[in-house]
């Protein structure tokens, strides 16, 4: 109590640190206060504190409640910190009481202590999702600790083709002079395509870990309109990397919300260039059905393409999943793999997973999955050769009897023809034309 009694015997000043500035950008000021102000051991002595969870299981974490107050001292100064959230609105801020006469001698110097404390903490990565603007006053993203495991090392990809991304990012962060010299804004765009299952997301991860960067993940699906995702961009902090995942299947339906030129304006448009030091990320399946103008250079500044696993991913997911380098099997693998055979490294990662207390097992299922792969291949190759020959019978043209009937046979064997008289059912591959039984009989 003496001490309070004495604090009210002088005249203080107040400043407020909001979290959210007037365009609802998040203050990075107050980020970093809520982690010096949480590390201060007189958190302990406040009327309440929030016993909580940290980035590991075990460790237990202390945070200042809303509307408690804790001191500090610096340069033998007495300061006070409240955490102030708002009962209409929930808005949160921060407020700084230091005394008058200490003012002009602390103030500057104590943040700047400050931010260098702040530097000091192991910081932990953030990942970011967009929610409806409707149900929120105060900012459009909410954030969860990003706590994915994926890094460079650990993802299953051409070697090569990792090196060179990698030395793209590594060069990128040493490169904001270069781009202020340019009069360009300091920003990359990355365009990673390649079927599901090929590691897109897990190397989006990975080069989060390796920028040291939060992660802005915008889900169109919950954006209204063009000018909301403009909201949306404005709100990101430089030293991040927005992505957005599937952007093909957002352009190919034309029902979204957000248009072409809304996108367009995203990646690159005058808002683009209201922070700097950020990585841009999209995924698609595939690009060939989208319009040419979205991949144009400077909108995309990388394209990489993430293939089947071949032998070599192989070997790192070995290496990651059964902590082996080295296997009595590997050449049998290896000469599947040469015959042309493949799996996406999602699926060999998961047969590796599920076997993981035994190699030996974990790498023969790996080689009958594989030969299952090589042995639909073949059915379906023949299936779709014979398909072709018949159906390309026209006068003048020659046609291997022998071969057809070879066919239409192994299609008899795998059930792919129905009794005579019933109607046949397609095959699930795309479109098959249905009368090539008939034309041949």
């Amino acid at each position: 109590m003496g001490s309070v009694s004495g604090d009210m015997c002088y005249v203080w000043q107040c400043y407020r640190v909001p979290q959210y500035n007037q365009l609802l950008q998040e203050n990075e000021l107050y980020r970093k206060l809520s982690a010096y102000i949480n590390s201060l051991a007189s958190v302990e002595d406040s009327d309440f504190a929030n016993l909580v969870t940290g980035s590991r299981s075990n460790d237990v974490v202390l945070s200042l409640d809303p509307n408690q107050t804790v001191f500090d001292s610096y340069l033998g100064a007495r300061v006070a910190w409240t955490n102030v959230v708002g009962e209409s609105d929930g808005r949160r801020c921060f407020v700084l009481r230091i005394r008058k006469k200490d003012k002009r001698r602390i103030l500057r110097p104590y943040l700047q202590h400050i931010l260098a404390k702040y530097e000091e903490f192991e910081r932990e990565l953030k990942l970011y999702i967009n929610c409806e603007s409707r149900r929120l006053s105060d900012g459009r993203w909410r954030s969860v600790p990003f706590t994915h495991q994926a890094t460079m090392e650990t993802v299953a990809m051409d070697s090569d083709l990792k090196s060179k991304v990698k030395s793209d990012l590594e060069l990128f962060l040493k490169s904001k002079q270069y781009y202020q010299r340019l009069g360009r804004v300091w920003k990359r765009s990355y365009l990673l395509h390649g079927a599901p299952g090929t590691g897109k997301s897990s190397f989006v991860a990975a080069m989060a870990k390796l920028l040291c960067y939060d992660v802005y993940d915008v889900d169109l699906s919950q954006v209204s309109d063009d000018a909301d995702l403009k909201l949306l961009l404005l709100q990101t902090t430089p030293r991040s990397l927005i992505l957005i995942e599937d952007l093909d299947r957002f352009l190919i339906d034309k029902s979204t919300t957000v248009s072409l030129p809304g996108v367009l304006n995203f990646m690159d448009g005058v808002l683009s260039c209201c922070g700097e030091e950020r990585v841009m990320v999209f995924t698609m399946n595939s690009p060939d059905q989208i319009d040419p103008t979205v991949l144009r250079p400077g909108r995309i500044d990388v394209h990489v393409q993430f293939g089947l696993c071949d032998f070599s991913s192989f070997k790192m997911l070995a290496d990651s999943h059964l902590g082996i380098k080295e296997h009595r099997l590997f050449p049998q693998v290896e000469e599947i793999f040469q015959t042309g055979a493949s799996l996406c490294p999602a699926e060999i990662g998961e047969i590796m997973t599920s076997n993981r207390n035994s190699a030996t097992r974990a790498l023969k299922s790996v080689i009958n999955a594989l030969q299952t792969n090589t042995a639909n291949k073949i059915r379906l190759t023949q299936s779709s050769s014979g398909r072709s020959t018949e159906e390309s019978a026209e006068p003048g043209g020659v046609i291997c009897r022998e071969s057809v009937h070879t066919v239409r046979e192994f299609r008899k064997l795998y059930g792919l023809l129905r009794r005579s008289g019933r109607k046949e059912e397609p095959l699930d591959l795309g479109s098959t034309d249905k009368d090539a039984p008939r034309n041949g009989s």
